[in-house]
């Protein structure tokens, strides 16, 4: 057994956050506004070429915000993929939205465009427009934006990118989060870089980045008192956690090729064995590979991917299923569901493995995890 636990993806400090969250305590501005928030935004604009930036508290909350400012309200349709978090999908609900869903593609995991073409039409027939796509760019790779986009603009309805899981991707030249009317990014504890919890909403239109900013400071009028005409929110990100975000993008570069480095790893390590297939990194994309994701096939190895991670759980490794579709949850109960000839988003949930993919992962831990994969499949078939 390891001698520490080897988490699937955990907090990793660059070593310059304390100063800036130390600013932050000197000059007493540890409210949600300050240099530290002003500075993280524009890094993120910066970086990803995006005209206007908003630091949340959550990248659900720019979820939520992107929703109300398309205006989203009672029994509106709204489309969503389907193998994703439950946070994808949750604030259609807060808006008393109908959460339709669409399968996934088997080479990219994310949004088919073909399944989001036949939900579009159905609903054109009916007489009934979406008000909103929430496509969600699954383990750090991104969605194929560009047939997304075009079918998408063809029916006038506005995309949402979710892109909590995929900063520093690339798809055709440009950055993640980048082609829909919005993107979000999430900085939960766990993601690529973190600010403790926080997000952030990005838009090519500054005038929409505007609104979301009212919107996430409960929608204060421009007055000497407290003047509120519409329904805003408490979603603005402290100062003190804007300090941790500005440190972490000294360093996203290192970790996105750090994250690179394990998964070709697990790929050097496992891919001989005839039954195990690595999530692919589609043509003209660069994938962050924020998680380490495969495909295990019972009927070559013998061995289901909740047999291998209860393994690898024995020795104090930690991995998880691929996130279970949201057609399938309880909460979406009754909701329609798009998908081709299969159900590819079950075949991914039902088969899909999330590696240990911590930065902070020495070499020696990467290949413990390797053996261990290779010991419970060899077992299995010694056994059989």
């Amino acid at each position: 057994m390891s001698k520490r636990r080897i988490l699937l993806s955990s907090p990793h400090m660059g070593g310059t956050e304390t100063k800036y969250v130390q600013e932050a305590f000197s000059t007493n501005w540890i409210a949600p506004l300050g240099e530290n928030v002003d500075i993280f935004e524009e890094q993120i604009k910066e970086y990803t070429g995006a005209n206007a930036a908003c630091a949340l508290s959550s990248g659900t909350g720019g979820i939520h915000i992107a929703l109300d400012l398309l205006k989203v309200e009672q029994d509106d349709i709204v489309l969503c993929s389907s193998l994703t978090f439950v946070a994808s999908a949750n604030p259609i609900l807060y808006h008393g939205g109908k959460p339709v869903f669409i399968d996934s593609e088997l080479d990219s995991w994310n949004m088919c465009p073909k399944s989001l073409e036949k939900a579009l039409k159905y609903y054109k027939m009916l007489g009934k427009k979406p008000k909103a796509v929430i496509v969600v760019n699954l383990y750090g790779q991104s969605a194929r934006m560009d047939e997304i986009d075009e079918i998408c603009s063809r029916y006038g309805v506005p995309i949402i990118e979710d892109a909590a899981e995929s900063l520093g991707a690339v798809y055709k030249g440009r950055m993640s989060g980048t082609f829909g009317r919005f993107g979000i990014f999430s900085f939960n504890g766990n993601k690529i870089i973190t600010t403790s919890g926080g997000g952030m909403i990005i838009s090519n239109d500054e005038m929409l980045v505007e609104r979301a900013l009212k919107k996430a400071t409960q929608c204060k009028e421009n007055a000497t008192y407290y003047q509120h005409e519409s329904v805003g929110y408490n979603y603005r990100l402290s100062n003190v956690c804007a300090g941790i975000g500005r440190g972490q993008m000294e360093v996203l570069e290192e970790r996105i090729q750090q994250k690179r480095n394990i998964f070709d790893k697990y790929v050097e390590g496992l891919g001989d064995v005839d039954g195990i297939e690595f999530m692919p990194e589609i043509e003209g994309s660069y994938h962050t590979r924020w998680l380490s994701t495969m495909l295990i096939d019972p009927k070559k190895l013998g061995v289901r991917a909740s047999e291998l991670i209860e393994h690898l759980g024995e020795s104090n490794i930690e991995a998880r299923r691929v996130w279970k579709p949201l057609h399938m949850q309880p909460l979406f109960d009754g909701s329609e569901y798009f998908h081709g000839e299969a159900d590819n988003a079950k075949y991914l949930f039902d088969h899909g493995v999330c590696l240990p993919s911590d930065t902070k992962m020495t070499e020696a831990e990467i290949n413990e995890v390797i053996s261990l994969c290779r010991e419970r499949i060899l077992a299995q078939e010694l056994f059989a």
